[in-house]
């Protein structure tokens, strides 16, 4: 059973307006000085999760192309938030890991996110929350893979969770 147009516009447009609200918040937090483009600190929590990491497999996990990354990690880099070195496979590429300095920051990032949440949500009940996020991350599996069939990855990973 497919679900109907009115739910699907629906849907998308929570999907959209909770991104549009989280950015705003996020932009308000850079603009009072705290740390790099937002962006930037979005790749930097992604290679925290990776370890040491290529740009070319940082650039296929974000969907984006590998100039966006390479100016992202140079932004990160300045502010010493990465360490970069070439890979001993092939001195081409370029690996990069999170630096401790770049650690203390995600650890703060994290901290003003975490209470942002807690404070707007204080009134939501625990069990709610956790079933909205596994709901949430169920649709977010299946359109991600969504996107690379559409890009003609027809590699589909089982979720499990509906």
């Amino acid at each position: 059973m497919n679900p109907s147009d009115e739910v699907c516009v629906d849907l998308l447009r929570q999907i959209r307006d909770a991104h549009q609200l989280q950015q705003a918040w996020t932009l308000q937090h850079w603009h009072a000085g705290q740390g790099p483009n937002p962006a930037a600190a979005m790749l930097l929590s992604e290679i925290q999760r990776s370890g040491e990491v290529r740009l070319s497999e940082l650039a296929k996990r974000r969907m984006v192309d590998i100039s966006v990354v390479s100016r992202q990690v140079a932004q990160l880099a300045e502010a010493e938030l990465i360490e970069r070195r070439p890979s001993p496979d092939d001195g081409r590429a370029t690996l990069v890991r999170i630096s401790a300095k770049g650690e203390e920051h995600l650890d703060r990032w994290r901290r003003h996110h975490i209470d942002f949440v807690r404070n707007a949500l204080a009134d939501w009940d625990e069990a709610a929350l956790r079933d909205l996020t596994e709901r949430l991350g169920a649709v977010v599996d299946d359109l991600r893979t969504a996107v690379a069939d559409t890009a003609g990855n027809a590699e589909r990973p089982a979720t499990g969770r509906r």
